[in-house]
């Protein structure tokens, strides 16, 4: 069930959350803000996995990162472009009752369409869930204060902000472990996710981008936008 929250992570299936940014949902659920999870498609054309199994892969994943609840809008996965009007019209009411500060997105250039549609996507609808005319939902809320985008496993992000995630990094493994039938080597036929190489692969980027503040695990992110100070400090900052 959507409730509000401080912070929401937004993926186009499960999982993505969890490659891109999952440690730095940790650490900020760790630090004491409310994190709301959004996976816009079950990802029923993955080669493995049925959506029933995505589904409870994914709700244990969003627990062991320490988020407070986890929905999916059940688009549909592959046409995330093509349904834009409903998808936006979802998103917008969902922004309005969640009425997050922080919005993690995917990056524009990631090179998955379903990534790019999806980053569009939550682009239009913070701007739109602060606008009254639009929708016949609720109340419009004030628009998310700040927007980061997250990298795609198979893209290179030069980041203009690096968070250390070294001391949170083991939940983001734990929740990446959940989704067993994309990455366990012996959950289905043979995927190039499942070969092992495709997950040390995220892992050395967030080494390289750990590297980048001298520490031994960083998450990069873009920023959509300004950086607001005062709303950076406040995410990072733990709760007292």
């Amino acid at each position: 069930m959507v409730d509000r929250c401080d912070v929401l992570a937004l993926g186009a299936h499960p999982d993505d959350v969890e490659l891109g940014c999952g440690a730095t949902i940790a650490r900020v659920a760790a630090g004491g803000r409310r994190v709301g999870l959004v996976d816009l498609t079950a990802g029923e054309l993955a080669t493995r996995g049925t959506v029933a199994e995505r589904v409870a892969e994914a709700k244990t994943a969003g627990k062991a990162l320490g988020a407070v609840w986890r929905v999916c809008l059940n688009l549909a996965d592959g046409g995330l472009g093509a349904e834009a009007t409903e998808a936006l019209d979802r998103l917008v009411e969902l922004l309005r009752v969640a009425a997050p500060r922080v919005v993690f997105v995917h990056h524009g250039a990631d090179p998955h369409p379903d990534h790019q549609a999806a980053a569009q996507l939550a682009r239009r609808a913070s701007f739109l869930t602060g606008v009254t005319r639009w929708g016949r939902g609720p109340t419009p809320s004030r628009r998310p204060q700040l927007l980061l985008a997250y990298p795609g496993p198979r893209q290179l992000l030069m980041p203009d902000l690096v968070v250390d995630v070294t001391r949170w990094y083991e939940a983001k493994r734990t929740a990446l472990a959940a989704h067993t039938s994309q990455f366990d080597p012996l959950g289905g036929a043979p995927t190039h996710l499942a070969t092992g190489h495709f997950l040390a692969a995220v892992e050395g980027r967030d080494r390289a981008s750990g590297n980048l503040i001298g520490r031994e695990f960083g998450e990069g992110f873009a920023s959509v936008g300004a950086l607001p100070a005062d709303e950076l400090s406040w995410l990072l900052g733990e709760v007292t």
